[in-house]
């Protein structure tokens, strides 16, 4: 395996500008590598660039979390070093909230009167919450799981998604947020995408290289021309499965094309019925009825297969 030069890996910070502080990007590509499960890779790398990903008593919090070994998890969470006290109880709420939960799911009622009387009231914090706790206790046991499902308490995974909520609420230096790379190259590739002045693809970005659609990619060559209208079109929609279009004209007139397999288009029916030009159109979301309105006057429901008018919509 290659090894980091003597005058390589030192320098605290990365990349061309100068911006990205090493130890914090090294610990985001460990992250990812435990995150896709790769966790020989992970070990690896922390232990080749001297750069843990969490210090010993973050990993010791983390494996009390995953135990359940709520009561040594608190402890633990005070001897982190967080100087904020609003984080400490936050996180400790959650913690003790899974320990009331799981509790309640192994039908230790009194047990779960204690940790709620003893350990969580005295917190003062998120009362609301407190509250709903404490109706959990009169409920019956399906109503509780059923309310509080969405914790995932019936799930082996609840305490995984506990460690998440942790990790939300403790600093980032802390706990390295779950999937912090991939957010950062979502973020990137957006950015390249919206700076795209002639964005015209529906392929995924590469990461290979910065996105660019040149004009060559803009469509500049005339397929077909519709000639049916008497008058100025003034508004164009197609149907939200693409299978029509709908023109609307000045010459008071609607008309729906059928877009063939192919890409070409033709007639389906011509909407007559408006006394003034139509201004616009609008598909319903099966695409089987089409709205028309008229200039400063009725809206008209039609029948997209048979071109019927199936109601009209006065002016108030």
């Amino acid at each position: 395996m290659a090894r980091p030069l003597p005058s390589q890996g030192k320098e605290v910070m990365v990349g061309s500008k100068g911006v990205i502080k090493r130890d914090e990007f090294v610990r985001i590509i460990t992250k990812a590598l435990y995150s896709l499960g790769y966790e020989k890779s992970g070990a690896v790398l922390e232990e080749e660039s001297g750069i843990t990903l969490h210090s010993p008593t973050v990993n010791l919090f983390r494996r009390q979390v995953l135990d359940g070994n709520w009561d040594s998890a608190v402890v633990t969470l005070n001897n982190v070093g967080l100087l904020d006290e609003n984080i400490v109880k936050s996180a400790a709420f959650l913690i003790l909230e899974q320990k009331f939960l799981e509790l309640l799911r192994n039908d230790d009622v009194m047990g779960a009167i204690r940790t709620l009387q003893s350990e969580i009231t005295p917190l003062g914090v998120n009362k609301k919450r407190v509250h709903e706790l404490s109706g959990c206790i009169i409920s019956s046991p399906s109503h509780v799981l059923l309310g509080f499902s969405k914790l995932g308490i019936e799930s082996s995974n609840s305490r995984l998604k506990l460690l998440e909520e942790l990790q939300k609420v403790l600093p980032p230096n802390v706990m390295v947020p779950e999937r912090r790379l991939e957010n950062l190259v979502e973020q990137a590739l957006t950015v390249q995408r919206e700076a795209c002045y002639f964005h015209n693809s529906i392929d995924g970005l590469s990461l290979y290289t910065d996105h660019h659609c040149g004009k060559d990619q803009l469509p500049s060559r005339t397929l077909q021309v519709l000639r049916a209208h008497r008058d100025e079109v003034w508004f164009l929609q197609f149907s939200n499965s693409g299978k029509y279009l709908a023109s609307a004209s000045n010459d008071k007139s609607t008309i729906i094309w059928k877009v063939d397999e192919d890409g070409e288009l033709f007639l389906k029916h011509t909407l007559i019925g408006h006394d003034k030009p139509v201004m616009m159109v609008a598909w319903s979301p099966d695409d089987r009825q089409l709205l028309t309105c008229g200039m400063e006057e009725v809206i008209r429901c039609w029948d997209v297969e048979s071109g019927e008018c199936l109601h009209v919509y006065e002016k108030w």
